[in-house]
């Protein structure tokens, strides 16, 4: 496996360049060893990344292109992406520690869709004429805004680069991105075989390091939008900076998505749903089902279903096929989750799987976590945990469950499961998510938008509406007389 050909430099204006700041290490959360390194990007290369950016975007080198001509670009990247598929995914499961099953299937296959899916929309980029009361024709266009920051978290580091690099550069932006701190290898990579692909020199850079690089470019006058995925307490700090200087800001953050099981569920797809709902990634999915909420008739017999599946989940080595749950992030995020369940046990609730490290493993694993008796207003109800860990309420009427499902500051997801249709439609019409999900978990497909309600964020990212966030609109009228 290649780990990178350009350990501790930085990619910018189509080239390496070396990195002058502080050297950070990027360790296997499998094994806990340094891989390579990385450099924090100094201000000035901070600075020399957005003017690259600026200088290729006021030339019109990628910005005056065709919708045809860019889409052949991107083509021709979804297409060398896909060549190097293997090498991609054994980059993520290195850098991230998630199942090498689903690097391969999940990470690489998603990113070449969005190149493939958003090269198909860069032709369709068009306005519209307008009737007036006045002698004069009327049309809108929709031009590209220019510079875009994209600031990306460590969990899907491949998936939400390029769900925002491709539709930002269809629409003929030019792109800085700096990707988790943990987790570069992939950005980098990409960003090498995007020029292979025919991206001009500026078109797409890539700055390593931690929050004050991301902060630095948020703040940056030469970028002209933002697009963040991440917690929502830095969410609210990067949409505060971007006001100083109006950028617009797409923000796609935090979730505590619950999952409705009505008493009349198949409640043998429900249980599969629940436990694939919260352990997916390692639970590390802003968009996990982390509140299962079960209708008190069925509840015993849900509880009895969840606990089963969560302890015959596949943990271990992320590199073995037949591995559904790798270790967490690092060593913080490890931390992060023993502390909620250790807040558990101390509020009362029972941990009824699951409920700590791995030790018979090296790294930084957590066992898929069960916990039941706990209240509403708990810490553990309230607010994202970021692993595999699920709470399970009971409730009795649809009326009690919709008001629990909307009883967080969040709104990234929803989902719910019965055989009425009836009560389908009307429970979703209800909940207050981006996204919600009827007899199933987790499907989604880059022709359907999601985001947030509430506190989970705002814009959209997938289908025509992710290609919207980075054009403006522009009205041209012309006198008849």
């Amino acid at each position: 496996m290649t780990v990178i050909g350009a350990a501790g430099r930085l990619y910018i204006d189509g080239a390496w360049r070396g990195g002058q700041g502080a050297m950070r290490d990027v360790v296997n959360p499998a094994t806990g060893k340094v891989v390579t390194t990385v450099p924090d990007a100094t201000p000035a290369e901070v600075d020399a990344a957005v003017d690259a950016a600026r200088r290729a975007f006021d030339s019109g080198a990628w910005s005056g292109l065709s919708g045809r001509e860019r889409s052949r670009v991107l083509y021709r990247a979804a297409a060398l992406i896909q060549e190097h598929a293997e090498e991609l995914a054994q980059l993520e499961t290195t850098d991230t520690g998630k199942p090498i099953q689903f690097s391969r299937m999940v990470d690489v296959g998603n990113t070449v869709t969005h190149f493939e899916y958003y090269a198909g929309l860069a032709y369709s980029i068009d306005g519209a004429t307008r009737q007036t009361g006045m002698p004069a024709l009327a049309y809108t266009v929709r031009e590209p805004i220019g510079v875009v920051a994209a600031v990306t978290p460590f969990n899907f580091p491949m998936i939400l680069s390029t769900s925002k690099i491709a539709p930002a550069l269809a629409a003929g932006n030019t792109v800085v991105h700096k990707p988790a701190e943990d987790t570069p290898l992939t950005a980098l990579r990409i960003a090498e075989l995007l020029t292979e692909a025919g991206l001009p020199p500026g078109v797409l850079n890539v700055v390593t390091g931690g929050g004050p690089v991301g902060e630095s470019l948020v703040r940056h006058p030469g970028v002209d939008k933002v697009a963040f995925t991440g917690s929502t307490a830095v969410g609210r700090r990067i949409a505060s900076a971007a006001a100083e200087t109006l950028k617009p800001v797409t923000v796609e953050l935090g979730g505590k998505s619950a999952q409705i099981v009505f008493a009349d569920a198949d409640l043998d797809a429900a249980g599969q749903a629940a436990v694939s709902g919260f352990v997916f990634n390692t639970g590390q999915f802003c968009m996990g089902g982390t509140r299962l909420l079960v209708q008190r008739p069925v509840y015993d017999e849900m509880v009895t279903r969840v606990v089963g599946g969560a302890v015959h989940v596949p943990v271990g080595d992320p590199l073995s096929p037949e591995t559904v749950v790798g270790p967490m992030a690092g060593q913080r995020h490890l931390d992060k989750v023993r502390g909620y369940v250790e807040l558990a046990a101390s509020e009362g609730a029972t941990i009824a799987a699951g409920g700590g490290r791995v030790d018979t493993l090296d790294g930084y694993y957590f066992a898929p976590t069960v916990i039941t008796d706990v209240d509403q207003g708990s810490r553990l109800v309230q607010e994202e945990i970021f692993g595999p860990v699920v709470t399970v309420q009971p409730f009795d009427t649809e009326q009690e469950a919709i008001a629990m499902a909307n009883g967080t500051s969040f709104g990234l997801a929803a989902g719910l499961h019965t055989r009425d249709v009836a009560r389908a439609h009307r429970v979703a019409g209800k909940l207050k998510a981006g996204m919600v999900w009827v007899n199933t978990w987790g499907m989604l497909d880059v022709t359907v938008p999601f985001g947030g309600y509430k506190q989970s964020g705002y814009g959209r990212e997938y289908g025509p509406e992710g290609l919207h966030e980075y054009t403006q609109t522009k009205s041209v009228l012309l006198p008849l007389t």
